[in-house]
């Protein structure tokens, strides 16, 4: 939780400063999408092979590679500023955060009973959730009173406290089944129907998360709120995820992961319904705030069933899969919102999205719990 909190806040903060940075430049919606889907370009071509890479090879390392990696392209923009820079940066950090995303997922798995998986799930996503609020609100703070080039810096110095942990302490992290040899068909994995169900679920879901990060700063500036509001609005997204996450455990030993996923796509509808109709700050931090407990709470129960459905062994590539699939997401829709927003403003984007969620949580209602 903690290595996860450091690098994920320096991930999402700088998403955020990019995004801002980007628009204090005039660029316009579809250059800010552009950006955008950089980070998750090379994720989306290599994810499977990072997975597959991190069942032979174990944790440890690739943690602390990425980790380094990441504070270098976070740290990039403040040495070199301009328009330009961002385009590199923006892929580096994406490839080296997708990484450390699938290790230290990896890692929880490997260090999960199968009667803890779901709740330690919840625990890691309890860390996602602190970063998330960590890194917008101290970059919009940052930018407000330090500038760009500073916020930049202090993301940095964030993605690096992993690494130099890891290169001091080292800790033992196991690999998800130590001496087994993976292998095996991509399609060996697409082929299982519920696994491949919860693959699509999870690019739904990925696209609504996409479409807020890349939609609230645009939103935001075109109301002329301040960064620090606007990171205040994020911010309170990712407090939302932080206390339905504090409660998921109480539920995860209670109630079916499918019946989980099924209540927060519904509650997320909700918020991107109401998104459009609200332009008070305090309005939109609620609806933010709505929009976050429902989308908060479906990663846990997400992972509990990829690591159940699939083979042993080959967790690592199942979790390169999913991210595959949400990096699909990440790299095509902000190009699409980006178009749609320059042509027609947000508020078919956000009712747009309401319908996708809906349509999911309807699809969702039809599964059956796991055994």
């Amino acid at each position: 939780m903690v290595l996860t909190v450091f690098a994920h806040a320096a991930f999402n903060g700088s998403r955020f400063t990019v995004s801002l940075y980007a628009l204090s430049l005039k660029s316009s919606p579809l250059t800010v999408g552009a950006l955008v889907s950089l980070y998750s370009l090379l994720p989306m071509l290599l994810s499977v092979s990072a997975g597959r890479m991190i069942d032979r090879v174990g944790t440890a390392r690739p943690l602390l590679w990425s980790s380094a990696v990441l504070a270098c392209g976070v740290g990039l923009p403040a040495v070199l500023p301009g328009l330009g820079t961002l385009y590199l940066a923006c892929t580096v950090i994406g490839l080296a955060f997708m990484v450390f995303h699938i290790a230290i997922q990896n890692v929880v798995g490997a260090l999960s009973a199968p009667e803890d998986r779901a709740v330690n799930f919840s625990w890691l996503a309890l860390g996602f959730s602190i970063s998330g609020f960590l890194g917008p609100t101290t970059a919009g703070l940052s930018i407000d009173n330090a500038g760009y080039r500073v916020t930049f810096a202090v993301l940095a110095m964030s993605a690096i406290v992993p690494a130099l942990v890891l290169a001091l302490a080292k800790p033992a992290f196991p690999r998800a089944q130590p001496g087994t040899n993976p292998g095996g068909r991509l399609m060996d994995l697409l082929g299982r129907g519920e696994l491949r169900h919860v693959f699509i679920v999870t690019g739904v879901l990925a696209m609504a998360w996409d479409l807020f990060y890349f939609a609230v700063p645009i939103y935001g500036t075109s109301l002329g709120l301040s960064a620090t509001t606007i990171g205040g609005v994020m911010g309170s997204f990712a407090l939302a995820t932080f206390v339905v996450r504090l409660v998921l455990p109480w539920f995860a030993r209670r109630l079916p992961e499918w019946q989980v996923v099924g209540v927060t796509l519904f509650v997320a509808c909700a918020g991107y319904a109401l998104f459009p109709l609200v332009r008070t700050v305090p309005l939109i931090a609620a609806t933010a705030f709505l929009l976050g407990l429902g989308l908060g709470a479906s990663q846990p129960s997400l992972m509990s069933l990829i690591q159940h459905l699939t083979p042993q062994g080959r967790f690592g590539e199942a979790l390169g899969v999913r991210t595959m699939v949400m990096n699909m997401s990440h790299t095509l829709l902000p190009l699409l919102f980006g178009g749609i927003g320059t042509a027609l403003g947000m508020g078919p984007v956000f009712w747009s999205m309401a319908l996708f969620l809906g349509a999911a949580g309807v699809s969702v209602r039809r599964q059956r719990p796991v055994s």
